[in-house]
């Protein structure tokens, strides 16, 4: 299903069926039992913001498989699609969709489409340094920041606090912007959805990682950045988002991200390349069913994200051909 808009990922979140705001995950799904006869070795490359999540289910598959390798490369979801169309990954994980371009090269060389499988869901979020008493901004505004094209119709860029409602000793501060590089799929989701598809300024200071923007933040009192949710601590904070300026900002919590107020929810995607009507090897094929199965949800929880539902996840096995036996 490819999400044109934040209305269709709305939809798609408020369709989950368990409750979100204690990060349940769904008891529909199930234990994961594992089978015999699984060995071999698996690559996954692609991006950054998924590199613990996939760290976390390789390491718990690999309880269960001891004599499985797991090779993890996670420099930025730009990487995945090359991987895949060279057949050198077994996964893509991106933390935004193939562009169409990306999904016309797979299938001119395959002759079918790759498959994306929806994994669990993220909270982009714009962290402020732990010390900055701003409570929220709306898009337009965080687009004034980051953004040299301003396509969100702000009247005037944002260069310090005090042009986003800042006073006192806060309002001559300069803004210091932190941000990914165009690998990222969280730059790509960034820049179509908060910048409204306009150019960042020259100024952001681009981090090759998720984390990376964090640390900046935390360390600097007037830095701002985005990165996803899984990444947040205790040295910055998270700030609500409005969708439009003069509208009330909606925190970052999970239940606004499930209920689709929270306006940088996604979908986190890992790619897999399946022929339609074939049987997927053992291995990868297992894999899988450990991603959507209980234990598999519960480390993308330990993970910071959001887990999906049994529905999204038995949609995401039978579009790999795997039966879901829940």
């Amino acid at each position: 299903m490819k999400m044109k808009s934040s209305a269709i990922l709305a939809t798609a979140l408020t369709a989950m069926t368990f409750a979100p705001a204690q990060m349940q995950v769904d008891p529909a799904l199930p234990e994961y039992v594992p089978v015999s006869g699984i060995s071999g070795s698996l690559k996954s490359v692609g991006s950054d913001s998924m590199n613990n999540m996939m760290t976390l289910w390789a390491e718990g598959f690999l309880r269960m498989y001891p004599n499985v390798q797991v090779e993890i490369e996670g420099k930025g979801s730009g990487t995945a699609p090359p991987a895949m169309i060279a057949g050198t990954a077994a996964f893509g994980p991106m933390s935004r969709e193939m562009r169409g371009r990306e999904l016309d090269a797979f299938q001119n060389a395959f002759g079918y489409p790759i498959t994306a499988l929806e994994t669990s869901i993220d909270m982009l979020a714009v962290y402020v340094n732990k010390d900055n008493p701003i409570e929220g901004l709306s898009l337009p505004q965080v687009d004034a920041i980051f953004s040299n094209t301003r396509r969100g119709g702000y009247p005037n860029s944002i260069d310090r606090w005090g042009q986003a409602g800042m006073t006192g000793a806060w309002a001559n501060r300069t803004v210091s912007i932190y941000g990914r590089n165009s690998a990222s799929g969280t730059y790509g989701f960034f820049k179509e959805n908060a910048l409204f598809g306009g150019d960042f300024r020259d100024e952001v200071k681009e981090q090759p990682g998720s984390s990376s923007v964090v640390q900046g933040v935390a360390s600097e009192i007037n830095g701002i950045g985005y990165s996803g949710i899984g990444y947040r601590t205790p040295d910055v904070r998270a700030i609500a988002l409005a969708r439009e300026h003069g509208a009330e900002p909606v925190p970052a919590e999970a239940e606004y991200a499930y209920s689709g107020e929270y306006p940088l929810a996604r979908f986190l995607y890992v790619y897999v390349n399946h022929r339609p009507g074939s049987e997927l090897d053992p291995l990868r094929r297992e894999f899988i069913r450990y991603m959507f199965s209980r234990q598999g949800q519960m480390d993308v929880v330990r993970d910071g994200y959001l887990p999906v539902d049994a529905n999204v996840a038995r949609r995401a096995l039978e579009s790999v051909g795997i039966a879901p036996g829940f």
